[in-house]
């Protein structure tokens, strides 16, 4: 019953072949993961300061126009 039991590799193989087997549903969730790693990478790799102060000066354009706009009269 020590490790070098055929159980215990027979066991091993099933684990293996079931893990990395062909068309299965795990080895298409391990490749699922593996897209979502990269693109988690790419999306750190992305200047983020850019978009940043692109949505900055959309923000400082939207306050501009809403000061600038006269003020409408409540008919009562």
């Amino acid at each position: 019953m020590g490790f070098g039991s055929w159980w215990h590799w027979v066991l091993l193989l099933v684990v293996v072949l079931v893990v990395f087997g062909g068309k299965g549903k795990v080895s298409d969730l391990m490749g699922d993961v593996a897209k979502g790693i990269k693109s988690f990478k790419k999306g750190l790799a992305d200047d983020p300061t850019e978009e940043a102060a692109e949505e900055v000066k959309t923000l400082e354009k939207t306050a501009e126009e809403t000061v600038k706009a006269p003020a409408k009269k409540v008919k009562s």
